[in-house]
């Protein structure tokens, strides 16, 4: 196949290539920016019109990505995330290896049978929730997790666009060139006929990730090791006399004490705020907002909150046994569950006047008081008998859900926002169900995924799972309009011809020793690099044609070729451009770099994996 004359059009659009690669590469504008830039100066350029620039607010992709991120902020709220986080948690530990692989060989089973963008949105929140509970960076769990559900992608012909477009566009060429074939009946792919090379590529990705972690992922400190480390104001004001919470076990030689009589809080300046006890037939009953006459007693696990000091004297003094992490108690002092705020008694209060013991504080408003500050004075001492003031400002420990009670109760004003938002588990069926129409509706009647995800989105609104405000506050705008900016620079590379004019010289330069192999690494090659840059579906519709073409002309199987063209499609990992890579892309803090570094090693065992296993366990000649 001869090449195509290069115009300045094209040349135009390669300059744009390398303008946005070196904008990636050395980070000079927030890649939302760049998406931006592009769709400011593509049309300006006149290599596109301006409807075409914008096209990309509009496009399926986008849609998807805004539809998803609306449906996991519905399954979020009403913890639905959390039965799956709990269930993936009991399974891994606290294991970032086993908690790497568990997540992302279930995101990549999810993603087999359902459009990538929609298994990672499933995942994404569920990911977050794990690594904050064990103290794990999400940026080492989250690229895994988003290469295996791209990967995931083509373990069956549904998983993701190009291998659902495969067998129409092989049909097409075959009607098109029906002298070739004239004793070759066209034979379509089967649902499962890529399951072998899937399979592969989602081992070697996670195998690849265990062996090479630690140097291709992205070293981000976890600031949750302490989990109630407080604010710079806060901690001005407290000093560090509140530093995190820690967990100890009492012995079984200890003696049964009730909580008041061990004189905690005055001696060490630290606040019991859960008690875990055994309870019969090994039933663990847990005390979250304890009282002064609660028992103490052999066995039970003790949550508190201290500092180093003070936490170390009392295990001294008490002998109980202090842990090096939270083992029974991650999920209750989460920080997606709990933590500490501050809140002022407003002059209207009913506290004025009155002690924290009088008005039962901890069982009327369930938390734990742990400080109280007046006239520039820190208290830890006896709080619960000063009588309060107006003014006065309290630190409290509890979960976010009843600090969301207290603020209604306008006892107390407080200083900060409360964190997370109120859990509605009593509309967890409302949000399964939303979610469960927009599967029902992509896969069983074959509705267009950014349409059915749409309609399970509006359903979540409807349903009052989400408030259109609310709907609005969770979708990522930074992902938007990164992939909206790029989509128009993949239309401009197809209409110019630019993605043509560079597969037909590379072809041509290397026609004379086009052996089967070497062409099928050439179309993997190339297949991989325009996915980057255009949109997959792109990439496949301009590459089948010209791989089965190539593909008969050096004796190797065009049903092969275009097989391979359809997997390649899906190598899409060194740059954040891919759908999964753009959404996974705040929420880890990665950088375009971190995708060039995890990425690469992926990109390159992606084609040896797949060109391996089609050479010795499929035939790919002709």
């Amino acid at each position: 196949m001869a090449p195509i004359p290069l115009t300045q059009d094209m040349i135009i659009v390669f300059a744009f290539l390398i303008f946005v690669a070196l904008l990636f590469i050395f980070d000079l504008v927030r890649v939302d920016m760049a998406g931006l830039l592009m769709m400011a100066l593509l049309p300006l350029s006149g290599v596109i019109s301006p409807a075409e620039a914008i096209s990309g607010l509009s496009s399926s992709a986008v849609v998807s990505i805004i539809a998803t991120i609306i449906i996991g902020e519905g399954l979020e709220k009403t913890g639905v995330m959390n039965h799956l986080a709990r269930l993936i948690l009991r399974v891994a530990g606290k294991s970032e290896a086993r908690i790497m692989i568990l997540v992302s060989a279930s995101a990549a089973f999810i993603s087999s049978f359902m459009q990538n963008i929609g298994a990672a949105a499933l995942f994404l929140p569920v990911t977050s929730r794990i690594c904050r509970q064990v103290n794990v960076s999400v940026s080492r769990i989250l690229i895994p997790m988003g290469y295996c559900v791209v990967l995931g992608g083509c373990v069956t012909l549904v998983g993701s666009s190009p291998l659902i477009l495969l067998n129409d566009l092989m049909a097409a060429f075959w009607s098109n060139n029906e002298i070739l074939f004239k004793e070759n009946p066209f034979e379509p792919f089967g649902l499962f006929s890529v399951t072998p090379i899937g399979i592969a590529l989602v081992a070697s990705a996670i195998i690849y990730f265990m062996v090479f972690r630690k140097l291709v992922l992205p070293a981000v400190t976890v600031k949750d090791k302490d989990l109630f480390l407080l604010g710079h104001e806060l901690e001005c004001t407290y000093g560090r006399e509140i530093h995190q919470a820690y967990e100890l076990t009492v012995p079984e030689d200890f003696l049964t004490k009730r909580l008041d009589e061990l004189f905690i809080r005055p001696k060490y300046h630290s606040t019991v705020i859960c008690i875990c006890k055994k309870g019969q037939k090994k039933k663990k009953t847990t005390i979250q907002v304890p009282s002064r006459s609660d028992i103490i007693e052999p066995g039970d696990v003790i949550g508190i909150i201290s500092n180093t000091d003070h936490i170390h004297r009392l295990t001294q003094d008490l002998g109980w046994e202090l842990h090096d992490e939270l083992n029974h108690m991650g999920e209750i002092l989460s920080p997606d569950n709990a933590g500490v705020m501050e809140a002022v008694v407003t002059p209207r209060s009913e506290l004025v006047g009155k002690t924290l013991h009088k008005v039962y504080f901890r069982k009327r408003y369930q938390v734990n008081p742990i400080a109280l500050y007046r006239k520039n004075k820190a208290m830890f001492e006896d709080i619960s008998e000063i009588r309060i003031q107006p003014g006065d400002a309290l630190l409290m420990f509890g979960e976010w859900e009843k600090f969301h009670l207290v603020r209604q109760k306008k006892d107390l004003a407080f200083t900060e926002h409360i964190k997370n938002e109120v859990l509605h588990p009593e509309k967890a069926g409302f949000a399964a169900g939303s979610f469960a129409l927009a599967l029902v509706l992509a896969l069983g009647f074959k509705v267009q995924l950014p349409i059915a995800l749409l309609t399970g989105a509006i359903a979540m609104i409807l349903t009052r799972v989400l408030t259109l405000d609310e709907a609005y506050r969770g979708v990522d705008w930074m992902t938007v309009f990164l992939l909206a900016g790029l989509i128009p620079f993949g239309l401009a590379f197809e209409k110019t011809g630019a993605a043509l004019y560079l597969a037909t010289s590379l072809a041509h330069l290397m026609q004379s020793f086009l052996t089967p192999l070497v062409l099928f690494l050439l179309i993997g090659l190339l297949t991989s690099f325009f996915t980057l840059v255009t949109s997959n579906v792109g990439a496949t519709v301009l590459m089948i044609p010209l791989a089965m073409n190539l593909a008969l002309q050096c004796g190797a199987d065009p049903r092969m070729a275009a097989l391979l063209v359809a997997l390649a499609a899906s190598n899409t990992f060194i740059l954040p451009t891919n759908q999964v890579n753009a959404l996974i892309m705040r929420p880890g803090g990665y950088k375009v770099m971190d995708y060039v570094r995890a990425g690469s090693g992926i990109t390159l065992l992606f084609i040896i994996v797949v060109i391996t296993i089609m050479y010795f366990f499929y035939d790919i000649s002709a």
